[in-house]
């Protein structure tokens, strides 16, 4: 039996939170690609144009945390790349949320480069469900967000400033030799927040923390909260008003524009210094630092940060 014999396959609403209203007082949940939480990454208000998918449905994550499946209890709308499966009978809390845990398991066949939007129909699924379903104890399932307001996201009123403008920009000196110790070797890398190794306190031209790395051919932004050595063309973005919160919000901007970079076309310091990015401002028109802090702050499990 597959999945298509059992479910009814939508393809959920490809909303971006940015674009909704949060509220905790709302009865209708944004489901995300993460694997906490339910899937859960916030409440939101009713959107006039669109209804909600119906409680009792379950979601499950295209890509990300591939094939994270969940039962939602309450309405719901869906970020990208989220198919929900509607059952084609009725079916009990308990057989709903086997059938995830059996979907679930199917997730090492996928990864990041390898998503599941054109084979989750033919996932193979149980004929027969066994008794122990019926006769395990069921959990609450906890989908508590948090009782934090996420900031509202007027991008409307953001203004474009140039990188080269709001920070002060500048390469790092390559690291010589890489013996095991503690300090971050920062590289070009894409992935691990950059950080290729852990080396010595010999040898080295350290890099102060509290900036933004970005690696010529990987072309990612990440903040680098200590001290760090770093390889060659990394890239260093400064600004006293700089918090790591303020830098993970300016990093999800960054990160949104280097689709444009690869190996053949490197991000380079002097195209770095000439980008135009849209960010929330001050009265006075210059970069709204303790909005972007705020707004960093408000989103779910940023404590944990």
């Amino acid at each position: 039996m597959k999945v298509k014999d059992l479910f009814e396959l939508h393809q959920g609403n490809g909303f971006e939170l940015m674009h909704i209203n949060s509220s905790e007082k709302s009865d209708v949940n944004f489901v995300s690609r993460t694997s906490q939480n339910n899937g859960i990454v916030a409440q939101v208000d009713k959107i006039d144009s669109t209804e909600p998918f119906r409680a009792g449905y379950i979601t499950v994550a295209l890509g990300g945390s591939v094939l994270s499946s969940f039962v939602q209890l309450k309405p719901f709308y869906t970020a990208f790349h989220i198919m929900v499966l509607e059952p084609k009978k009725k079916m009990s809390l308990q057989e709903k949320l086997f059938y995830c845990m059996c979907i679930k398991a199917n997730a090492y066949r996928f990864n990041y480069g390898r998503q599941a939007n054109k084979t989750l129909k033919d996932i193979e699924l149980p004929n027969v469900i066994p008794n122990w379903v019926y006769t395990t104890k069921s959990v609450p399932i906890n989908t508590i967000i948090g009782k934090k307001q996420l900031a509202p996201l007027h991008i409307d009123n953001w203004e474009e400033f140039r990188i080269g403008d709001i920070f002060k920009t500048s390469t790092t000196k390559p690291l010589i030799t890489t013996e095991k110790g503690s300090l971050p070797y920062v590289t070009r890398s894409g992935q691990n927040n950059g950080i290729n190794d852990y080396v010595s306190d010999e040898n080295y031209i350290l890099n102060k923390g509290n900036c933004i790395t970005i690696g010529a051919e990987g072309a990612v932004a990440f903040y680098q909260k200590f001290d760090f050595v770093a390889g060659v063309k990394v890239y260093t973005l400064r600004n006293k008003n700089l918090s790591k919160y303020s830098a993970l919000f300016i990093c999800t901007i960054l990160n949104s524009y280097n689709y444009k970079y690869n190996y053949g076309r490197a991000r380079i310091l002097s195209k770095i210094e000439r980008e135009i990015v849209r960010l929330p401002k001050t009265k006075n028109s210059s970069p709204d630092w303790d909005y972007m802090e705020n707004y960093i702050k408000s989103l779910p499990y940023s404590d944990k940060i």
